[in-house]
């Protein structure tokens, strides 16, 4: 009997133009906790909202305090076979792009370039100027803001300095939103990987392919509201799962 892995590994020989659309779970075996999972950060910090954040000198200090005290987990983790296999994915030339819900740059650093990398909640690896766009790197900013615990500001137009992340209640990046719709709309598999599905508008890609044509395959720990829509669903370990399709594909 065919297995559901072959069947993955099935699909993914047969696709022309494949996207991959990345959450949380695919990290957690970097050792990133899911923010919304027992021991992430919002069991210890409480999100903060984005008006907040630009209108409140103090609520910004608790925001970098907050971005620094989880630093160090995200600075020591590395791509794992999850990632390693979606960027092989690329090199066997069928990857057209990923679309990541995550902030972790993982993908890039697994090899994806950065053009092929579909950002929509931004990215905790760097900050910008919320006024002019000036990009700060993370150290300068941690410099800065360890000295005397005061939040950045620009010194190019004295405008607010953020982590480049999409905070709660900030608008989703509109050349981001556009790109994954683009992408989507034109591939003929779209993986769901690690995502639960449930935070919109970005969980509605999955549907948005299968309703124009795409094969869809969700693969995440758990059952997701969107299982139905799927022609493959596998609650199993992401990293092994993936791997194993790909070497399927590979020695063929």
């Amino acid at each position: 009997m065919t297995t559901d892995i072959e069947k993955l590994a099935e699909l993914i020989g047969e696709a022309q133009k494949i996207v991959v659309f990345t959450g949380a779970g695919i990290s957690t075996e970097s050792g990133i906790p899911d923010f919304r999972s027992p021991g992430g950060l919002w069991t210890k910090y409480k999100p903060i909202e984005f008006s907040d954040f630009i209108s409140s000198v103090e609520k910004r200090r608790e925001s970098w305090q907050m971005k620094f005290a989880s630093e160090k987990v995200m600075k020591s983790a590395k791509p794992n076979k999850g990632h390693q296999a979606v960027s092989e994915l690329l090199t066997l030339g069928k990857l057209s792009s990923v679309i990541t819900q995550n902030v972790d740059g993982l993908h890039q650093l697994s090899g994806i370039p950065d053009e092929k990398v579909i950002e929509l909640h931004g990215n905790a690896t760097y900050a910008k100027c919320l006024d002019c766009g000036k990009r700060y790197e993370m150290a300068e900013i941690k410099e800065l803001f360890l000295k005397e615990e005061i939040p950045p500001n620009c010194d190019a137009c004295g405008g607010i300095i953020k982590s480049a992340t999409i905070s709660f209640g900030q608008s989703m990046p509109e050349n981001e939103m556009q790109e994954a719709e683009k992408e989507t709309l034109s591939c003929d598999l779209f993986i769901a990987i690690g995502s639960s599905l449930v935070v919109y508008p970005a969980a509605g890609f999955p549907q948005i392919a299968k309703q124009n044509g795409s094969k869809l395959v969700i693969l995440n720990r758990d059952e997701t509201g969107m299982d139905g829509y799927a022609d493959l669903v596998l609650n199993l370990e992401i990293g092994d799962t993936l791997s194993t399709a790909v070497k399927i594909i590979e020695n063929q």
